[in-house]
């Protein structure tokens, strides 16, 4: 699938000034964090840039602030979502206020609709006790 040169150019400023929750989401995300799942962030696809992308599940995740729900933008999202779908692509939203109010919430509902079951820390990463 061939990506135009201006959505790599944007995918590359959005990975160099993420908004507040994305920068949340991805230390959260990266390195595997969320149930052994691989992410790539702000990662172009076709004429778009997709925020969260897994690839081995073909599983866009979209973190929207309340702009996405109000008029054009809801249009152009649901367009949007039905060319991604059209490419097997799965989209999920997650508000902008669930991600900055509760980020490991925001990474379960990631992980079940992934269908993955959550992936214990290791040892050395286990809170201590008292």
């Amino acid at each position: 699938m061939q990506v135009l040169h201006s959505v790599r150019a944007d995918a590359k400023r959005l990975r160099h000034h993420p908004t507040l929750p994305e920068g949340l989401l991805w230390r959260a995300l990266r390195g595997r964090k969320a149930a052994g799942l691989k992410f790539r962030r702000q990662h172009p696809i076709g004429p778009f840039v997709l925020d969260f992308y897994c690839v081995e599940i073909a599983l866009c995740v979209e973190v929207d602030g309340g702009s996405h729900s109000l008029g054009e933008r809801a249009w152009q999202d649901a367009r949007r979502d039905a060319w991604l779908a059209d490419k097997g692509i799965r989209t999920l939203r997650l508000s902008a206020r669930l991600v900055l109010g509760d980020v490991d919430d925001a990474v379960r509902t990631i992980v079940e609709a992934a269908g993955r079951t959550p992936v214990a820390p290791p040892l050395g990463e286990l809170p201590r006790s008292g």
